[in-house]
């Protein structure tokens, strides 16, 4: 039986390391979608200032994140916005008065 030439075997050899290669990126892209789902888990929902339950309640038509452990406040992507509303209300005492307490 003949042996195939260098130049095939460094073809094919070069095949199995970019297939190799690609397992290995498709691999640690898994790991890391694995990762932070895990991160997710531990952290939804959590008050990042003390670690305690946040509870969601509605404010002015708005579901905000409250802590009632460190009576902290957290409002997600364009919430706030949607609280200071066309300005006519007076900004500044609709955002106090989320963080006022009880």
């Amino acid at each position: 039986m003949k042996k195939p030439s260098e130049t095939e075997e460094e073809y094919f050899a070069r095949e199995d390391a970019v297939r190799r290669h690609a397992m290995a990126v498709e691999k640690a892209r898994q790991l890391e979608q694995q990762h932070l789902s895990e991160l997710k888990s531990l952290h939804w929902m959590k008050c990042p200032k003390c670690g305690f339950d946040l509870e969601p309640v509605k404010f002015h038509d708005v579901t905000i994140d409250k802590c009632f452990h460190c009576n902290g406040t957290f409002l997600d992507a364009g919430e706030l916005e949607l609280l200071a509303g066309d300005g006519s209300s007076g900004l500044l005492q609709r955002i106090v008065s989320v963080f006022k307490r009880g």
